[in-house]
């Protein structure tokens, strides 16, 4: 396999944005302002990520009845009280200028009466304060980042991955590149950013695109940064199961925003059950327990979910607020203005992630981060409309504090380091395996032993299934399956950082849940914060004095 290391390899620049999502578009468009800036992206730019698949909205205080303050209590209370409370008020209190930054640069969302934002309720928020674009809000946003940058001089690499992160001591200072030819190059700069999305592709039912494979957890892990609550795995509460072409896809909040409710193979409204003073829009991570309470106890539906019926609205309601879930069912042969959904808990968001300051900086020099690979934020649950507003607030944080850092003088031996890459790059033209046949058999271990519900019997076995898969070495008959080899390297090493979490956890909180452990604590007044793990050890912050 020759030619892995070409001559010409080496790009330098001020920033270096990784991820092409809403949070790295926004971090970008914000460095630039200070220096050279490149936006390198494993796809295209703004066509991978979850950004752009986002049709739920943008949570935001607009109105005079609603306050940050109670956002923050939502957020908080939501998240089981496991959110840096610092980073959570950051977030609620800069979303409305996040937002209006958008509506200046040309984002068209949806709009009231009075020609005012209009918004929708979302679960587990007192208030409707989601700002959307009918069902397609991610889209919307993309479309107006992207159309910004292409009105700057950022520079875009595109097609091409970071396969790690290139360091001068303990400090980054740039990526080293794999591009789709599989060429080895390397992008040195002053301040790295680290903007990749999230990584639940690790499971065998995601909402993720096929981007979404967890590359920026670990390459961070990897250089020696601190990561947390990696253990806490939201599994949206309504993706489809039928048709088979459909498993998995999200079905948006909005639906159950909207007027959607939850019914099983009995008729029953179900949630009446759960939480009956918020019913559907309860928090995701309740709903999602709800719905796989419904299926294991024998009152799912024919194949194997629940209903999602919306037929009580009217038709035209429904064809103007979700016209995407409209079309998306109607190519599957299913009219949701006249038949119910199947829908099912499915593996969407990682709410834990690289340790970040409200600067955006991690624990490493030269490195911040932006968007899902964060932890903090969201606690141990997300709620819906927060994650495109993180995208937003802490993509400029990320792209501001990057673009002030010092210029820094690289001492490494760039040529060294590449000569180590493609070394390994060699293993892999002579490994045992497929990258698919250990993808097929790691999600299948994480669906079945690390998903909602979890004991540590069966995490122990998914521990075992990783460290087994981890000791294989995946081939590549070609140059360009390198990029699959270091994926599913990456993914194998996500898996394990959420199941030492969810070992480490020994409480239910939130999105995780421990059905061999009983406690006489609410999330309030839990003993446990933050789970930490990098490259020096792993913890969990006890406040009785153990760890």
């Amino acid at each position: 396999m020759d030619n892995i290391m070409p001559e010409d390899l080496v790009t330098d620049c001020h920033v270096l944005v990784i991820g092409s999502g809403g949070a790295g578009c926004r971090a970008a468009l914000e460095a630039s302002q200070y220096g050279e800036t490149v936006l390198l992206s494993r796809t295209l730019t703004g066509k991978g990520g979850c950004t752009i698949m986002a049709e739920g909205g943008y949570n935001a205080v607009l109105s005079e009845d609603d306050s940050t303050g109670l956002h923050l209590e939502d957020t908080m209370r939501g998240g089981a009280y496991l959110n840096d409370p610092k980073l959570a008020e950051t977030l609620v209190i800069e979303s409305p200028d996040r937002f209006r930054d958008l509506a200046a640069w040309g984002s068209v969302f949806d709009v009231d009466g009075d020609c005012v934002p209009a918004q929708r309720p979302f679960g587990g928020q007192r208030f409707s304060r989601t700002c959307y674009a009918g069902d397609r809000s991610g889209h919307e946003m993309i479309a107006t980042l992207t159309e910004q940058i292409r009105n700057t001089g950022i520079k875009q690499v595109q097609e091409t991955s970071a396969i790690d992160l290139l360091m001068d001591g303990r400090r980054v200072a740039g990526a080293i590149t794999l591009d789709g030819n599989g060429n080895l190059g390397a992008i040195t700069a002053d301040a790295t950013i680290l903007a990749t999305g999230g990584g639940t592709r690790c499971y065998d039912i995601s909402t993720n695109c096929a981007a979404g494979t967890g590359d920026g957890f670990a390459l961070g892990y990897r250089a020696g940064a601190t990561l947390i609550d990696m253990e806490m795995v939201q599994f949206h509460p309504t993706g489809a199961v039928y048709p088979p072409d459909s498993r998995g896809r999200l079905i948006t909040e909005a639906v159950r925003g909207e007027g959607g409710v939850l019914k099983n193979n009995l008729g029953e409204r179900f949630m009446e059950r759960y939480d009956p003073e918020r019913m559907e829009l309860s928090t995701r991570d309740v709903v999602s327990r709800s719905i796989a309470t419904e299926i294991l106890e024998g009152r799912g539906s024919e194949h194997g979910g629940v209903y999602l019926d919306v037929t009580h609205l009217p038709a035209a309601e429904i064809e103007r607020r979700l016209p995407i879930m409209l079309e998306q069912f109607l190519q599957f042969g299913v009219d949701i203005r006249v038949q119910p959904m199947e829908v099912a808990p499915t593996a969407h968001h990682l709410m834990g992630g690289l340790k970040i300051t409200p600067d955006a900086a991690t624990t490493l020099p030269g490195l911040y981060a932006c968007g899902e690979v964060t932890g903090g934020i969201h606690g141990a649950n997300r709620l819906g409309g927060n994650a495109l507003a993180d995208t937003q607030v802490f993509g400029k944080r990320a792209g501001e504090s990057a673009g002030k850092s010092p210029v820094f003088a690289i001492s490494v031996d760039i040529k060294e380091v590449l000569a180590t890459e493609a070394a390994r790059c060699e293993a892999y033209c002579n490994g045992t395996i497929t990258p698919h046949e250990i993808t097929r058999e790691l999600k299948r271990t994480m669906w079945e032993n690390a998903g909602i519900f979890r004991t540590k019997t069966d995490l122990k076995r998914a521990e075992a299934t990783i460290n087994r898969l981890q000791n294989l070495v995946p081939k590549a008959t070609t140059r360009r399956m390198l990029n699959e080899c270091c994926t599913v390297t990456n993914m194998l090493t996500v898996a394990r950082l959420i199941v030492h979490g969810a070992l480490l956890r020994e409480e239910s909180r939130g999105a995780h849940v421990r059905q061999d452990i009983k406690q006489d604590w609410t999330p309030a007044d839990s003993p446990f914060g933050h789970t930490v793990q990098s490259l020096f050890g792993t913890s969990i912050e006890d406040k009785r004095g153990t760890a």
